[in-house]
């Protein structure tokens, strides 16, 4: 069963979208919120598979409600932003459906994001219910007119740059404004390591590691970029890594 969780201001555009989904018995709405900081605090709580998200709302858009979120669902927005509008955002598995709501266009999005889902379920069964977030969840990363749904794994190191946190991966460096410290709560400790006061690093994406002054750690990722690990945190990484 799919868990899902319907955002939207418009009452009426809430009640279509439950009227559709009652076709699909391999769906469950878990609720619906017309209130963007309502929905922040429901999908923490909830943890819902998919949301079907409207952008324009007042107070705080989709794409603001997503950038506050640590744990990040699958999306389908529904909205009357135009095709042309969209395409400007470079959202990586980014689906959308136009009001009104055509529903074959709607089946069509639904099948594909469900097949996504059941396949991390299958992969990772208990990734969605964890407390901590595995390498096959995902984050909403936004920067200017940029945004990407970036998967865990994907990520090679957190850098916290003040107020904001740069997030590496592939050829993108974007700034994000989260707490190094609320991520490294959030994180799995199996997969991501607190090197020091700045870096979070994935510890898959470790190239090398040679010592370093004062019984400390140097660590080389795969991108040549290098991490100072204290002594402190060097003893915990070489237990982690069995060194």
């Amino acid at each position: 069963m799919i868990k899902c969780l319907i955002i939207d201001d418009e009452r009426l555009a809430r009640q279509e979208l439950r009227r559709i989904l009652e076709n699909h018995k391999n769906i469950e709405i878990l609720d619906d919120c017309g209130d963007p900081e309502e929905a922040i605090t429901k999908i923490e709580e909830l943890k819902p598979d998919l949301i079907f998200l409207d952008i324009q709302m007042p107070g705080k858009n989709g794409f603001e409600l997503l950038e506050e979120l640590i744990y990040t669902p699958e999306v389908i927005f529904v909205t009357a932003y135009d095709e042309f509008a969209l395409k400007a955002f470079e959202v990586n598995a980014l689906d959308y459906i136009l009001k009104p709501v055509e529903e074959n266009r709607f089946d069509e999005s639904l099948k594909k994001v469900i097949e996504k889902i059941n396949t991390k379920k299958e992969e990772f069964p208990q990734s969605v219910s964890q407390e901590q977030l595995g390498e096959r969840d995902q984050v909403f990363v936004k920067d200017g007119d940029k945004c990407w749904f970036v998967e865990l794994g994907d990520i090679r190191l957190f850098e916290s740059e003040g107020n904001y946190v740069r997030v590496y991966f592939e050829n993108n460096k974007p700034l994000i404004l989260k707490s190094l410290n609320n991520l490294d709560k959030k994180l799995s400790d199996k997969i991501f390591f607190r090197a020091n006061r700045k870096h979070i690093i994935n510890l898959k994406w470790i190239s090398k590691i040679e010592t370093w002054f004062n019984g400390g750690l140097l660590v080389i990722l795969k991108d040549d970029k290098k991490i100072e690990i204290s002594r402190r945190q060097a003893v915990k990484l070489k237990d982690k890594m069995s060194l």
